[in-house]
């Protein structure tokens, strides 16, 4: 693909970003889609590998022809690698900007040299088609009659949405936000995906026949009962929100706070809406526990409130700097990775246990007092003599999530027979047979975090791809 022999001719590229001290004073994005020719280049760095691992269970969720965009790319023909880049997803915007893009950690040229630029090009791609307008409505030539409901409008519920009404479907997407885009819009920082990507999506999806429906609490304003009654398939994709606490002593201090009450604040006044009661990392000593990348963008925000010093701390211990014994080719490799909100300033500590939150006298948080800690037969084990004290006036717990909001929506779907999996997640067949993404409940079904548990944006749109392709699977059949 591409150049035969680019890929012993061409360095790998990265995409330009703005200096630091120049992109900590907005919450804009920094980082530039690839130049033409640049893209070209990297496109001719393609390998003619025979097996692309890239592509499919090694690489890629959602299915992408790598190889083949890569060479469209090469040869000029960016319309036609528009194409072929939207016959496998949905919204390569999102995930040209989002992904961690386990497609480059599979790449055939990774293993001995740096692995072809797959993200980079894909945003080229995707913004290329927006600039010259050739990404349209593609509305269904006829209409089937069944009504589907989708509860849920984060990457998921968006693809499955889209999805079905290209089918002919009559689609109604619920979301209890004001807007769509789930942790996308709410989670995510502006300054890695600006939200008027979502909002032209939203048009386009309208103008395909999707009914929106914002502000819409599933579960309080329409129960379980009614949609059953409304719909001929409902689809759960609400996404795994109950995030994950630290109950030990000083939990119950003011000053601590999950990411997710800190980050969807700091979007929504991004967005003009007004936030009450604000929490604010201006001026303060910020602890961020838990080293993922909800932890990376709670660092790049609170530098962007000018905090007076943040640290984020890690369970863990450092992964090494190049791919990890245990996780080799062609899999996702275990490797310190640095994100640009590392770049722009914090502490990053490995290996540290939190025991307890240190009262200030008027119930504020002042200080953490942490362990270093080992792995010894299989568990963390405190480091003798390692304790420390480390200055908190703000803590944000980014310690990932562990399914589903309980109650509401669940609890009611929970008493027309749905169950939950071990790990409290919506219960529903994997794989692409006939009974994938269906329930315990008749014609309900699930797709995204909620099914899966928390995961990638990448899986989320490949989930409700295929759960689309099921219930219209079982639409069809009920004719």
């Amino acid at each position: 693909m591409g150049k035969p022999t680019g890929f012993k001719e061409f360095a790998r590229a990265s995409q330009v970003s703005d200096p630091v001290a120049e992109r900590v004073k907005h919450y804009k994005e920094f980082e530039h889609t690839f130049e033409p020719d640049v893209a070209k280049v990297q496109g001719a760095r393609c390998m003619d590998c025979g097996i692309p691992f890239c592509h499919g269970d090694t690489g890629c969720p959602v299915d992408n022809y790598i190889p083949e965009f890569n060479d469209l790319v090469f040869r000029g023909r960016y319309e036609d690698a528009l194409e072929n880049l939207h016959s496998t997803n949905n919204f390569p915007e999102f995930t040209g900007r989002l992904c961690p893009a386990p497609c480059e950690g599979a790449c055939t040229l990774g293993i001995n040299e740096p692995a072809v630029a797959i993200k980079g090009i894909e945003r080229f791609i995707i913004d290329t088609g927006f600039k010259n307008g050739w990404v349209k409505p593609q509305p269904p030539k006829h209409k089937t009659g069944k009504r589907v409901a989708v509860i849920g409008a984060g990457p998921a519920g968006m693809a499955a949405s889209q999805q079905l009404a290209r089918m002919g479907h009559s689609v109604t997407l619920y979301e209890k936000n004001e807007k769509i885009g789930g942790l996308i819009r709410f989670g995510i920082p502006d300054f890695k995906f600006e939200k008027w990507q979502i909002d032209r999506r939203a048009e386009q999806m309208t103008a395909e026949g999707v009914e929106i429906k914002t502000g819409v609490n599933v579960g309080k304003d329409i129960t379980a009962d009614e949609l059953l009654k409304q719909y001929d398939a409902v689809v759960l994709s609400g996404g795994a929100e109950a995030p994950r606490d630290l109950p030990i002593p000083g939990r119950e201090l003011k000053g601590i706070h999950f990411a997710m009450e800190f980050l969807p604040q700091n979007n929504r006044k991004n967005a003009g809406i007004d936030v009450a009661n604000a929490i604010s990392a201006t001026g303060k000593n910020v602890v961020v526990i838990g080293g993922g990348d909800t932890g990376s963008d709670c660092v790049g925000t609170s530098n962007r409130h000018k905090a007076k010093g943040v640290s984020q701390l890690e369970l863990f211990p450092m992964p090494p700097a190049e791919r990890a014994a245990s996780t080799p080719w062609p899999y996702w490799p275990m490797k310190l990775r640095t994100s640009s909100s590392h770049e722009e300033g914090a502490e990053r500590m490995w290996s540290i246990n939190t025991l307890r939150f240190n009262d200030d006298g008027k119930g504020n948080v002042k200080s953490l007092s942490c362990v270093k800690v080992e792995m010894k037969d299989g568990k963390f084990v405190d480091v003798p003599g390692s304790e420390f004290e480390l200055q908190a006036d703000l803590v944000l717990l980014a310690m990932g999530f562990l399914g589903p909001q309980k109650g509401g929506l669940i609890e009611q779907f929970e008493k027309a027979g749905l169950q939950l999996d071990a790990r409290g997640n919506v219960k529903a067949d994997f794989g692409d047979h006939a009974g994938a993404h269906r329930t315990t409940v008749d014609k309900v079904f699930a797709a995204g975090d909620m099914r899966r548990g928390q995961s990638l944006i990448v899986w989320a749109i490949a989930e409700g791809r295929k759960c689309a392709n099921a219930v219209n699977a079982y639409l069809m059949a009920a004719k």
